[in-house]
């Protein structure tokens, strides 16, 4: 069957099992938006390129499928580069398609002409220039494979228009994949893991910390097996949220900058860490030279580059959470630890989170809706003082049920990423966390997700400010706010009605599980807005204030 550029990079991405594209037409893409009228794929619309890489990022977390967005040559493309980005550090597979000019204008500043591959090669797995159309179907089948085996991340694939309208004379069905310098190391050393096994029977005082690759690694089960054997308790980063049911008497929930003072004291404490997934990331560990001092660390993760970058490993072993815990689990024997358990809790009840119960706040309003729908509901974030207390204080039971921008810390990223979401999981539960600064970062998806009846719970807490930016400020200086009043809003009642979305607002706190109930329950789009106050910090028994290091090792 003959068929043109556009025609096969559809076909191929059939073949692949997409069933979604977000995008944004354009001018060099119009071929691909030609070949969509007849194509399987569903095209969302969204309202910034933006939007539609965020969106593709929820749509992958949610799913287990690459995301895939598209967007038009030059300021197109360089709109999805945050969200590219924002993939990137949070190791979410995602498929980015860019139009091009044509190739015989390529490097003369043509109009609406940038280098995205250029531009992107930091921030991807790896990115193609397509320049025979009959490389299509091939470079296709290697980004979906790039992207969604060893460590997921994103892949661009760059196509000028000429290309893209160039009669295609290859077969789509016998593509083959050989890429013989990518071959991801999966199944871990076994001297390596019986070495960690013996360290972790010797242990006193072990930890667990895990990162995001857990759930990209779908070993959330053999994680839970390998705590509730052992008896080691389980502290996460931002991106492992949910990794471990967090109701679980093993759990410290958050560490790091932003987490809870037990979870910190029991890492600082440890004669074992037992990294997972994890990247030992700056807002996790802290200063690295002061992180868990008298631990010794075995640092369990697929991409080989993360071992030893930020901090001094024992045991490094290279391979895939999953088949390592699986192995792992088989040479480890039951423990008890009761001294080392006995400590924890009493850390629990002696730096335990709390928050001022006389008034509305949004830990009240989050912990309420975990009550609520801990079960069976996705929840997403935006960036700021909402995303640090919904992973504290909404106490996630299902294993992957947490989405937002961790690496980046992305303003905006949730409400597209929602839109992401709900499309994948159409007739799942998505509530979306957001404050008054993030929403509007990205408030026209609105629009998107109007337009494809999405039916989202929006909780908005609007404090007029940037509360982050000012709990900061706060804490590091003197209380000089500079440039964190948002001294005027959208009245977000007439926002969402200009939409046709729902609309309740909560001012008082008796009528808080009322209004939530009603809301959640309510069929189609949903806005709550929360009224907070923006004098509201994080309490010192969340060691935020000063960071992880200089606190905890004063104790």
């Amino acid at each position: 069957m003959e068929m043109n550029g556009a025609q096969a990079l559809l076909k191929s991405l059939e073949a692949k099992g997409a069933t979604v594209i977000f995008g944004y037409p354009g001018g060099a893409v119009l071929p691909i938006y030609d070949a969509l009228l007849d194509s399987s794929i569903r095209h969302i619309l969204v309202r910034n390129e933006q939007g539609a890489a965020h969106a593709a990022s929820g749509f992958a977390r949610s799913t287990g499928q690459p995301g895939i967005c598209l967007a038009t040559s030059g300021p197109g493309a360089t709109n999805l580069v945050t969200g590219i980005a924002t993939a990137y550090m949070d190791s979410i597979p995602l498929i980015a398609i860019t139009g091009q000019v044509p190739s015989s204008m390529i490097g003369t500043d043509a109009f609406q002409e940038v280098d995205i591959t250029g531009i992107t090669m930091p921030i991807t797995k790896h990115s193609y220039l397509v320049k025979d159309v009959n490389d299509i179907p091939k470079i296709v089948g290697e980004a979906f494979h790039i992207a969604s085996t060893g460590r997921p991340g994103p892949v661009l694939i760059d196509i000028p228009k000429d290309v893209l309208q160039a009669t295609c004379n290859t077969s789509i069905e016998k593509v083959e994949i050989d890429l013989p310098g990518y071959r991801p190391t999966v199944k871990g050393h076994k001297s390596q893991i019986k070495n960690a096994a013996k360290m972790i029977e010797e242990a006193e005082r072990p930890v667990i910390m895990v990162g995001g690759g857990v759930i990209h690694a779908k070993a959330t089960e053999q994680l839970f097996e390998l705590a509730t054997k052992a008896n080691i308790p389980v502290a996460t980063t931002l991106m492992a949220v949910s990794a471990f049911p967090e109701k679980n008497p093993l759990s410290l929930g958050l560490m790091g900058m932003h987490g809870t003072a037990y979870a910190n004291l029991a890492v600082t404490k440890a004669d074992l860490v037992i990294g997972i997934g994890v990247r030992f990331g700056d807002r996790a560990i802290g200063n690295p030279d002061k992180f868990a001092p008298g631990a010794k660390i075995i640092h369990i993760d697929i991409d080989p580059a993360e071992i030893g970058k930020n901090a001094t490993i024992n045991v490094p072993i290279v391979g895939d959470a999953k088949l390592v815990l699986q192995e792992l689990n088989e040479k480890i024997s039951k423990q008890k630890r009761q001294p080392w358990l006995a400590q924890i809790e009493e850390w629990k009840e002696q730096r335990g989170l709390r928050y001022n119960e006389e008034a509305l706040t949004a830990q009240y309003v989050i912990e309420q809706v975990g009550n609520m729908t801990r079960d069976r509901a996705w929840v997403l974030t935006d960036v700021g003082q909402h995303q640090m207390w919904t992973a504290l204080f909404y106490k996630f039971q299902k294993p992957g049920r947490f989405i937002t921008s961790a690496g980046l810390g992305c303003m905006g990223y949730g409400l597209p990423a929602a839109n992401g979401v709900q499309t994948g999981c159409p007739d799942d539960l998505v509530i979306l966390f957001t404050g008054d600064g993030s929403i509007q970062m990205m408030m026209q998806e609105l629009g998107t997700a109007r337009q494809e009846k999405l039916p989202l719970k929006i909780i908005l807490f609007n404090n007029h400010a940037l509360g982050m930016v000012r709990q900061l400020q706060h804490f590091y200086c003197e209380k000089r706010y500079s440039g964190v009043k948002m001294t005027f809003n959208p009245e977000f009642e007439d926002l969402a009605r200009s939409y046709g979305i729902a609309y309740h607002r909560i001012t008082e706190k008796e009528k808080a599980i009322h209004t939530l109930t009603e809301a959640l329950n309510e069929p189609g789009m949903v806005m709550v807005e929360v009224m907070v106050d923006e004098k509201d910090l994080v309490y010192p028994s969340v060691l935020g204030n000063k960071g992880l290091d200089e606190t905890l090792l004063q104790e």
